[in-house]
């Protein structure tokens, strides 16, 4: 095989007991006598079949593929790498196994941002950078050990880094990814947890303005998501190490509960000069939150590479553009483009149905929605945002029927498709069966093209439901959604554990169904991108979190958008560039001006 190129088996996919080797039997060097791909060797004590492997010196690499094309478990990747990379990797896994190329570089008083895919190597970096890991320049046979380490990185901005690191000097705090696990790893109450870490004294601080108060004494298993990832960016603040890693600080949070947690950490750097390293999927949010930004691209689950730094206005612009200019790399085909006014208008089309005043109230005293009837129209994408706790998805049950309102009528008589803001498991099947289920169109070319690949489920059809991460599992949920025939298709939260290829793909597949099949589509979402790329009109729900909410009638873009900043005195500036949104500085000369205007959105 070229020097370029790798083979990567995944040995969780590789299923020797239901096929007949039929990548080590086509293929054409093993055809003519020589050992490409061979076995592995048998379970111990299992007698199972034996796993196959694949000799990258002998393989006649991407141009050949018949391998790739005869596994029947789609296990084999042979992948040419971007002729730009010469060095060796940072780390290899092993034998066929996932490499990384470069580290994201941290610096004292900054927050460095890493964006791009997940299965890209954020983690094996930050394990790397916290010392947990051990890099072996790609010789996962003979581990180089750190002085061989520190000689490949001496004169670059990792030198001093790598140097501590090797030496035991780095402490770290981490905020895990999925918050949601974080009751099975602490019994007792938001109280207990968050005392352990107050090494800075600045806990009360970090209670108050997260809005965590209410639930102190409440036990980490009945926190909700929103309140889990406050309390997880609470604790990994409070903490006093040299280097800090928040992987994803937004799913579950409202707009003006991302801003906030980004103040904080902002301020953490460059009050208290720590090093911060951010993974985040919230391109408004990272533009805000970073002083500079590495992309990361390649192959989730064979290779990943992190580029050098870049300006976080360059990074996302190159990111969005599909091609990245210093390292004249093409990462997607097409560039995603945002629309410089309200996009489409919703002008000329009949109304699909009529909802009249309603409200729904929770008992004597406790929290209560009023809504404002209004229509809904054929053939719209209908946004709905605002802050948590406000009512959102109350609204949307009551649509579905799962809700009875108090006062009001909900006999929509329409058949209505809905994925709920949390998608659980309840049924034990392949994800093929499920899909199958629902839709006779499944498999079909129009399936494939417009649901399937978008949605990047072909390499998971085969999995159970219950196997799934949380990024999967919304994927399947939002294909469900749209493969049922319905007349209403209500989505709650699409965005939650999807990076931000697949909320583009996401995105991409919901818009394309709402335009190729005239369906009305209601996305609830509190990424700003997504809904700005998504809706046609938005609904903007106020009021006081947990206490009351209130559902306004819907609105054009513009009208709403500027509504529900002004409620959180937020401003957004368009990207001259790529008419993207972009939050502007809080007390920003423009910040200041727009407010003055009341123009707090599609400012160019």
């Amino acid at each position: 095989m070229a020097d370029d190129s790798i083979a990567v088996v995944d040995l969780d996919r590789c299923q020797p007991d239901r096929c007949n080797y039929e990548c080590k039997n086509y293929c054409p060097p093993n055809r003519t006598g020589k050992e490409c791909i061979t076995l592995r060797g048998e379970e111990p004590d299992q007698g199972q079949p034996e796993q196959v492997r694949i000799s990258e010196e002998i393989c006649l690499g991407e141009t050949c593929g018949i391998c790739v094309e005869k596994c029947p478990f789609d296990a084999i990747e042979i992948i040419n790498l971007p002729q730009e990379l010469e060095d060796d990797p940072v780390h290899r896994y092993g034998e066929n196994a996932f490499s990384l190329y470069g580290l994201p570089a941290p610096q004292e008083g900054q927050v460095t941002g890493i964006l791009g895919p997940n299965g890209i190597g954020k983690t094996t970096a930050v394990r790397i950078l916290a010392g947990e890991l051990e890099p072996n320049l790609g010789r996962y046979d003979e581990s180089p050990g750190w002085e061989e380490v520190l000689d490949a990185y001496r004169g670059t901005e990792l030198q001093d880094y790598i140097a501590d690191v090797r030496d035991g000097d780095v402490t770290v705090s981490r905020k895990p990814q999925y918050v949601d696990q974080i009751p099975n790893q602490f019994d007792g109450n938001t109280r207990e947890l968050l005392e352990r870490t107050d090494e800075r004294g600045a806990l009360d601080s970090l209670v108050e303005r997260l809005s965590i108060g209410p639930v102190m004494d409440q036990s980490i298993d009945d926190l909700s998501g929103g309140e889990l990832q406050r309390v997880a960016i609470a604790a990994t603040l409070a903490r006093d190490t040299d280097f800090y890693f928040l992987d994803e600080v937004t799913p579950y949070l409202d707009i003006g509960q991302r801003v906030t947690a980004a103040r904080l950490i902002r301020e953490l750097a460059e009050e208290e000069g720590k090093s911060v390293l951010v993974v985040e999927h919230d391109l408004a949010i990272l533009d805000l939150l970073c002083d500079t930004l590495h992309v990361a691209y390649g192959e989730p689950g064979a290779y990943g590479v992190i580029t050098t730094p870049k300006s976080v206005r360059n990074g996302i612009n190159e990111y969005l553009s599909g091609y990245l200019e210093n390292e004249n790399m093409r990462i997607r085909p097409s560039q995603i483009e945002f629309e410089e006014h309200a996009p489409r208008t919703a002008t000329h089309r009949d109304t699909l149905v009529e909802y009249p005043d309603m409200t729904k109230s929770y008992g004597d005293g406790e929290f209560e929605l009023a809504v404002e009837g209004g229509e809904i129209m054929e053939g719209e994408v209908l946004g709905i945002v605002g802050p948590n706790g406000i009512g959102k998805s109350t609204f949307a049950q009551l649509l579905t029927g799962d809700l009875e309102p108090t006062t009001g009528e909900t006999d929509l008589d329409l058949d209505i498709s809905y994925k709920p803001q949390y998608v659980t498991i309840d049924q034990h099947m392949r994800v093929d069966v499920f899909l199958s289920s629902i839709t006779d169109q499944f498999g079909s070319s129009h399936w494939n093209t417009e649901i399937a690949q978008p949605l990047q489920l072909e390499r998971i059809m085969e999995q159970n439901l219950s196997d799934l991460s949380g990024g999967e599992r919304q994927r399947v949920a939002i294909a469900a959604c749209l493969s049922d025939t319905a007349d209403l298709y209500l989505l709650d939260e699409p965005s939650a554990h999807l990076d931000v290829e697949q909320r583009v793909q996401a995105t991409s597949a919901i818009r394309r169904h709402a335009e190729m099949q005239d369906a009305t589509v209601l996305v609830i979402d509190h990424d700003t991108y997504v809904i700005d790329l998504l809706a046609d009109r938005l609904m903007v729900f106020d009021g006081e979190p947990a206490v009351e909410g209130r559902a306004g009638t819907p609105q054009p873009m513009r009208e709403g958008m500027n509504d529900f900043l002004e409620n959180l005195e937020i401003t957004f500036r368009r990207d001259k560039r790529t008419s993207r949104p972009r939050i502007n500085k809080p007390d920003s000369q423009l910040d200041r001006e727009q407010k003055r205007e009341g123009e707090y959105y599609y400012s160019v």
